[in-house]
């Protein structure tokens, strides 16, 4: 019961830092490998303003500072290229990656960070004869409310309305006048807001940062969205919950007793290997074809 819980919250956590790379790939076409280095850049800016503010200070200012480099990375990095062959959006995109990790391990001395226990989430609790912390439970009962807004949103409002339009169809959407560059700002500022959060939740159960941290979880939630269908956010957020919750399981199995715990990374990316080669849009994704 202890892995299916723990898997449930890592699957909730991936969520929320999956949703981002769906959003942007959905609307621009392409991958922003700088968001897992944007999800460990939340979690080093929640260290540091521990330190000058109390805790209810900090939430907000984190969320609020996060959104600002997402959408700064956005104004500087990627608007400009709008026009520019999709190769150099990506190698832009990678050059923001690793210029976030470098001003971290500037900032930090490449030295691991203590991350600061948020009382009510570190806190333990007893379900199902399972002792964890609340953060487990928390976790994918925010992620899912946060989903459920997000779907809301998109359906309903005329700034989701424009984001379905514009992922549809980016020139016919500028075409009929929609500020393109709103909905693709829309989009960044939502994506960081998602990946703050995912990040306060993430760090709770791993108390310390290094300016790889957001390696790892960032490429396993670009591995859900794109196990769920890339442009898809509940195909995201599904596959995200399966991943978290295999590769906890995979850590409980032993095979003539020997652990597969350092086996568990390798099944995540085997896992996805396996459905692209069944069904290659993924699990929720739509088949598109090249205009002529």
């Amino acid at each position: 019961m202890d892995y299916i819980l723990a898997g449930i919250s890592v699957g909730g956590q991936y969520a929320l830092i999956a949703i981002g790379y769906t959003m942007v790939y959905g609307i621009l076409r392409l991958i922003n490998f700088a968001h897992g280095d944007l999800f460990m850049a939340a979690g080093l800016i929640m260290v540091y303003a521990t330190t000058a503010m109390p805790l209810y200070l900090s939430i907000p200012f984190v969320l609020i500072v996060t959104v600002i480099i997402g959408f700064t990375i956005e104004r500087v990095a990627y608007k400009p290229l709008r026009s520019a062959p999709r190769m150099s959006v990506m190698i832009s995109a990678i050059g923001v990656s690793y210029l976030l990790q470098n001003v971290a391990l500037y900032v930090t001395g490449g030295l691991a960070k203590v991350y600061p226990s948020i009382p009510f989430l570190s806190d333990t609790v007893t379900i199902f004869g399972a002792t964890t912390k609340w953060v487990t439970v928390v976790t994918p009962v925010l992620t899912v409310t946060l989903v459920i807004l997000l779907v809301l949103l998109i359906k309903f409002t005329k700034i989701g309305i424009a984001m379905r339009a514009v992922s549809k169809d980016f020139e016919t959407s500028q075409l009929m006048g929609i500020k393109i560059n709103r909905v693709i700002s829309t989009t960044f500022i939502i994506g960081s807001l998602l990946a703050a959060v995912g990040s306060i939740l993430y760090f709770s159960n791993y108390p310390s940062v290094i300016p790889t941290s957001g390696a790892m979880p960032g490429l396993k939630s670009f591995v859900a969205a794109v196990f769920g269908g890339i442009g898809s956010i509940p195909g995201a957020v599904i596959g995200a919950f399966i991943i978290g919750i295999c590769e906890n399981l995979i850590r409980a199995v032993s095979i003539g007793g020997v652990s597969l715990t350092p086996f568990s990374d390798a099944f995540t990316f085997a896992l996805l290997i396996f459905i692209l080669c069944i069904k290659p849009s993924g699990l929720f994704g739509e088949k598109t074809t090249d205009k002529v």
